[in-house]
């Protein structure tokens, strides 16, 4: 028998208690909102991996998009080439990457696997640039390896992709955007 909206289990993610119970009343008392709603929040996480190799081969494109279906814990999607570049060898409509958005529950649990888990594991990381703003209160950073989320089975990786991430927030200055992220344990550098 299926359960009724009343009867489902609901949970809370560590960082969305950690974003009511702390990284939200602080925000209110350093800046002085007179309202909750004008308080920064995270509004969504774009995970973008390009796959160059993807038109040598195909089975480079479906390995890239179960990589980060696992690491996003959510369904990635190919992305194709809107025009053809001979050059690169690409023609228009080639899947050339994949990209996942998360929000809500599955964007919270990634910034606490990205923080907690991932980036301590990257080699001689000295924490991230905290001029990477975009003016606007997003932040994107890029990663050189995939392999060091722990979904990953690196006896099963042929080569480490790189991938970029997009913290997209509510906030209104890169100030205020970078003290959301500091609530969050994001590791700046100075």
């Amino acid at each position: 028998m299926a359960k009724t909206s009343a009867e489902k289990e609901i949970y809370i993610t560590r960082f969305e208690e950690r974003y009511a119970k702390v990284v939200k009343p602080a925000l209110k008392e350093k800046y002085g909102y007179e309202n909750d709603y004008q308080i920064p929040k995270l509004e969504k996480i774009v995970i973008n991996m390009g796959v160059g190799e993807a038109n040598a081969d195909r089975k480079h494109m479906e390995t890239a998009l179960r990589d980060l279906s696992l690491i996003a814990g959510q369904k990635a999607i190919a992305t194709k080439a809107r025009k053809a570049n001979a050059s690169f060898k690409i023609r228009e409509d080639m899947a050339i990457g994949c990209k996942v958005t998360l929000r809500r529950k599955q964007m919270y649990e990634f910034l606490d696997r990205l923080v907690t888990i991932a980036l301590p594991r990257v080699r001689d990381f000295r924490g991230i640039n905290g001029k990477s703003f975009d003016g606007r209160g997003n932040y994107a950073m890029g990663l050189k390896e995939h392999i060091i989320f722990p979904e990953i089975n690196f006896d099963k990786v042929e080569a480490p992709r790189g991938m970029d991430i997009i913290i997209c927030t509510t906030a209104n200055t890169d100030e205020e955007a970078k003290e959301l992220l500091r609530g969050f344990d994001m590791p700046f550098r100075n």
